[in-house]
């Protein structure tokens, strides 16, 4: 990779031009010349360029209007002027157009190459300022949605990209993954903001219920419709409505729905009127929806309908160096009554970097949940952790995935009495056993 500093020296003097460049190509810069504006501008839109060397007369445009136009074109970029006509006014001047620094000729070299330095730096920390504040600003944003791995920021430009317009999203990933999460974030995005944002957890109702509970019923519809009710696609009018697992949703209330999608309109159960909305929806599953198409059990048209834009989150094993951030986000922000603020060891956190997470985000929380409350002090420990997070461990060693549960907590005895040399008393205080127990389990191995 050429991580020269890449100068653009303009000046209508040649003999001047050309000396500096060559000077300055062997302090390793590397130098494009221009003997006017014009061609300066041409060479400025067709190079990456740092900094500008830049003289003040020139034929035709002059320097200090030549400095406006590059800013224009690229407000990063670090312009000094290094000039024989090296007055207050033209300093005055030449700054206030967008120079970072002023130069009177003639000049020591090493003054020049020191003034190279500086501005490349100034424009560095104006690059990194700028990448800081679009992180911050991306987090004000998703704040949910916590790491800063490759696969995550994939995640986030697609939101960017598609939150602003109303496509249909279909997130799609394993169960814990985060997809809620995901569609929260879209829509917090999007210019329904401050509408309703609804969910629907199509795998808590049976049919009949779950009909009712997506576009509503007239009083009498069916046996126990007592009311009238509405749908939450009224509900979620204006809004979004999130429709979670999708792809247990039965052939008839699939036909309702792409109805919905293709009129913007529906029927309440048992009603005879259609039913206007303006619904944004967003669909997740964890399932194969390809190979429920294949099966018969999901209609081809209403996955294209829904499929306009989708998001494949990843499981937590695939993004494994966000688990460090989503724990610190998950201490920080643990509202368990009474407990204390705690912290993780690394010893913990390193067990926790390698098990496997199926369960994922959801099962993450659910052990550092269990890790604060059982924690004595303000340090979680390796006992804290669950056995089966434990003994997958590389911590522990490598085990055979098809180990049954005693073979694993057996492996995890062993561990912890070389933790202690031996020590079974204190390894059955660390295991929270009677040292009876710990020996009985000793010799039911042997």
């Amino acid at each position: 990779m050429n991580d020269r500093i890449r100068v653009l020296l303009v000046d209508d003097d040649e003999d001047f031009r050309t000396s500096l460049a060559a000077e300055l190509e062997c302090r390793q810069f590397n130098v494009n010349v221009a003997e006017s504006a014009n061609s300066a501008l041409k060479i400025f839109e067709n190079n990456e360029i740092d900094i500008v060397l830049l003289d003040i007369r020139m034929p035709g445009i002059d320097g200090i209007e030549l400095v406006k136009q590059i800013k224009e074109k690229e407000e990063a970029v670090e312009i000094i002027m290094l000039t024989g006509y090296g007055n207050v006014e033209n300093a005055v001047k030449a700054m206030k157009a967008g120079a970072c620094d002023f130069l009177s000729k003639p000049c020591q070299l090493s003054k020049v190459e020191v003034a190279i330095k500086n501005a490349h730096e100034k424009k560095v920390l104006k690059k990194q300022n700028v990448l800081l504040k679009h992180e911050l600003e991306r987090k004000e944003r998703y704040p949910e949605l916590v790491g800063d791995s490759a696969r995550l920021n994939e995640i986030l430009t697609i939101i960017d990209k598609v939150a602003p317009m109303d496509s249909t999203v279909l997130v799609l990933g394993e169960s814990g993954v985060g997809k809620e999460l995901v569609a929260r974030s879209v829509h917090r995005n999007s210019t329904r903001a401050s509408q309703p944002f609804i969910v629907m957890d199509c795998c808590s109702l049976n049919e009949n219920l779950l009909q009712s509970e997506l576009f509503g019923h007239e009083k009498g519809a069916y046996t126990g419709a007592v009311k009238f009710k509405h749908g939450l696609f009224e509900v979620a009018d204006g809004g979004t409505l999130f429709i979670d697992e999708i792809g247990e949703i039965s052939p008839q209330i699939q036909m309702g729905l792409l109805r919905v999608l293709e009129t913007g309109s529906f029927r309440r159960l048992g009603g005879t009127k259609n039913v206007r909305v303006d619904v944004r929806i967003i669909a997740a599953t964890n399932r194969d929806l390809s190979s429920a198409i294949k099966n018969g059990a999901f209609r081809e048209d209403l996955f294209y309908r829904l499929n306009v834009v989708a998001i494949n989150v990843p499981p937590l094993r695939e993004r494994s160096e966000d688990i460090p951030l989503l724990v610190q986000h998950a201490l920080q922000s643990s509202r368990i009554p009474g407990a204390r603020r705690k912290e993780m060891s690394a010893e913990s956190m390193e067990i926790l970097m390698h098990y496997h997470w199926p369960g994922n985000i959801r099962e993450l929380f659910n052990v550092l949940e269990r890790a604060i409350i059982l924690s004595d002090s303000d340090i979680i420990e390796p006992k804290n952790l669950p056995l089966p997070v434990m003994a997958q461990s590389k911590q522990v060693g490598q085990f055979d995935k098809e180990m049954s549960l005693s073979e694993l907590e057996i492996s995890y005895i062993e561990w912890i009495l070389k933790k202690t040399g031996g020590n079974r008393k204190q390894a059955a205080e660390i295991l929270k056993i009677d040292p009876k127990t710990l020996y009985r389990k000793l010799t039911e191995r042997s």
